[in-house]
């Protein structure tokens, strides 16, 4: 059979429902294999870099491998950034590229190019994939695709390339001859003895707390942590990556941690005696410039499949290289006589800084502020939704202020934090769930990165519901400039500009709205749920909005802006606080 067919069976037998693609002279043969087959489906975009932003969203939200394809040259370029976040916030694609004809490849020889778009891809993407391969025998096609889904998902899950020249995409290859790939999974080392300690220290311990990273999502163990948490009441705070890892509905949980994270979580972790921080990197926007004051007061148990994340930022007391899934199963199966007794005065702790910190949305005079808005939205959301947020303040807002119940999903970029991500997610995320309702979350700025896919939402009929947060200028930066800068707002607001979005999104033919009031938010919100269609909500906010709290550089996390005096910070910390 020709091999380009043989690749596009190979996808669906092995449950790639989705291909997200941009047609490319050098992807014609894979194109054609696709052409009318069954048990696929073809999704055109319309920029490459949106392909692979819609592959990463298929693959957070799906349980099958999710796959983007593109030509040489520039469009095999075009997908670096997805392929980069894919690979920082371990998410398992596999990206197909097409390439010159071998017989065109320059291979050693000492010139920068022989066929026309020829370029390098695989040693381009080295250092941002878990693999990445030529292919230059038609032989070795079932072995390298066989072996390229096993490394994605092996381990900690990342993103694979194939590079397939036109030569070998219309050669010819007898399948049953062709051989298979025979891979050992990657496994962490013996649990038992690291839960046997883990459980004295949660025995003796008066002030712990569960960080929850994206790695609980990751290795499908949001279940376990929801039963151990039941069983033991524990305070759960977050990372951004990990939010929707545990119910914020839950009377355990106790907000998001970082740079940008909620005060009253930074609080708890500050404070804690025991912190078990499962599946997150522990990077600088959780734990401040000074890794060394995070946590200070706690025995730190660090629970990742990634051993060379293990003491890598902060040292940890007991470090266990495992599957998160795993070791919750077996703690939780010899944590059965806890005594909650012990740490119910840190539960009752933690709720009050809760409540001393936590508002309820806030107004400022006549307009929306981001607060208010996402206090809103959070009502409207449906049970089940998926929540796609972009990268900027609007992510921030999103993350600090929704509410996310048990069975909605969170997801956003972390490690790439690429503006003009989450439109092209949300197309990956309803395609890998047509019943899902997806929604979009962005901003003005970021939302003019990858304005294009409204027409791959109107061509496919994607019931996605927009939100855009329009404060005229790339908000994050801005802030930055204010605070350091001395409000030089160069390229934020000073050459920045951006179009009518209604008129923009109508062109498209998708239903449109603007508010500015306070007053128009629910009704608005409530039409935007009303119906399975995609629709569009521009909400106007003031340019001046800030990220709030905030965490300077050389604060503990505890020591956010707007700052405490220091005689209220000092009545809410268990330990000393830091000059």
């Amino acid at each position: 059979m020709k091999l380009s067919d043989y690749v596009i069976e190979f996808l669906a037998a092995n449950g790639a429902g989705s291909v997200f693609e941009v047609c490319g002279g050098a992807t014609t043969h894979l194109l054609d294999s696709l052409y009318g087959r069954k048990g696929i489906s073809v999704v055109s975009m319309h920029h490459e870099q949106a392909a692979a932003f819609a592959a990463e969203g298929y693959s957070r939200i799906g349980e099958n491998v999710a796959v983007a394809m593109a030509t040489s040259g520039p469009g095999a370029t075009n997908l670096i950034t997805g392929i980069a976040s894919c690979y920082f916030d371990s998410i398992p694609c596999l990206f197909i590229t097409g390439q010159v004809n071998a017989y065109e490849f320059k291979f050693d020889k000492p010139v920068r190019q022989v066929g026309f778009q020829e370029t390098d891809i695989v040693n381009i993407v080295r250092p941002i994939v878990k693999s990445a391969m030529l292919v230059t025998d038609p032989a070795t096609i079932r072995y390298d695709l066989e072996k390229a889904l096993f490394t994605a998902r092996s381990g900690r899950p990342g993103p694979v390339l194939v590079d397939i020249p036109m030569n070998v995409q219309r050669s010819n290859v007898d399948r049953l001859r062709l051989k298979p790939f025979r891979g050992r999974h990657e496994t962490g080392d013996s649990v038992n003895k690291a839960v046997k300690r883990v459980k004295g220290l949660i025995g003796s311990s008066r002030r712990p707390v569960i960080l929850a990273g994206g790695g609980v999502r990751l290795s499908h163990a949001t279940g376990e942590l929801l039963r151990f948490v039941r069983a033991t009441g524990i305070p759960v705070v977050s990372s951004l990556m990990g939010l929707d890892a545990f119910p914020h509905t839950d009377p355990a949980f106790a907000g998001m941690i970082g740079t940008y994270g909620n005060r009253f979580a930074n609080l708890a972790v500050a404070n804690a005696d025991l912190v078990m921080a499962l599946g997150t990197r522990l990077d600088t926007r959780q734990t401040g410039t000074r890794p060394e004051t995070f946590a200070r007061g706690a025995k730190i148990v660090h629970v990742d499949i990634d051993k060379n994340e293990l003491g890598h930022k902060v040292s940890s007391d007991i470090p266990v290289h495992s599957d998160i899934r795993e070791f919750l199963i077996k703690l939780n199966d010899s944590i059965c006589d806890y005594d909650r007794t012990r740490i119910r005065p840190w539960v009752s702790r933690v709720g009050e800084y809760r409540r001393r910190y936590s508002s309820g949305g806030s107004l400022s005079g006549n307009r929306i502020t981001p607060e208010f808005l996402m206090r809103r939205l959070s009502a409207y959301l449906p049970d089940d939704a998926v929540i796609c947020a972009d990268v900027g303040q609007n992510q921030m807002w999103s993350a600090q202020y929704l509410n996310i119940r048990a069975s909605q999903r969170f997801i956003t970029q972390g490690g790439m934090g690429a503006m003009g991500s989450a439109l092209s997610m949300a197309i990956g995320a309803s395609f890998a769930d047509p019943d899902r309702p997806v929604v979009v979350i962005t901003g003005d700025g970021g939302f003019q990165l990858n304005i294009q896919e409204l027409q791959t939402v109107a061509h496919y009929d994607l019931p996605i519901k927009i939100v855009l947060l329009n404060n005229h200028c790339y908000g994050m930066v801005r802030q930055f400039q204010k605070q350091y800068f001395n409000s030089r707002f160069q390229s934020t607001v000073v050459g920045y500009s951006s179009p009518d979005f209604i008129n923009v999104v109508s062109a498209y033919g998708i239903p449109s709205k603007k508010i500015c009031r306070p007053g128009e938010a629910g009704g608005a919100l409530k039409k935007l749920f009303d119906g399975p269609q995609a629709m569009f909500l521009e909400v106007d906010i003031k340019q001046d909005n800030l990220v709030l709290p905030k965490l300077s550089v050389n604060r503990p996390v505890e020591d956010q802006e707007p700052l405490l005096s220091r005689r209220e910070l000092k009545s809410c910390m268990c330990v000393d606080i830091l000059k």
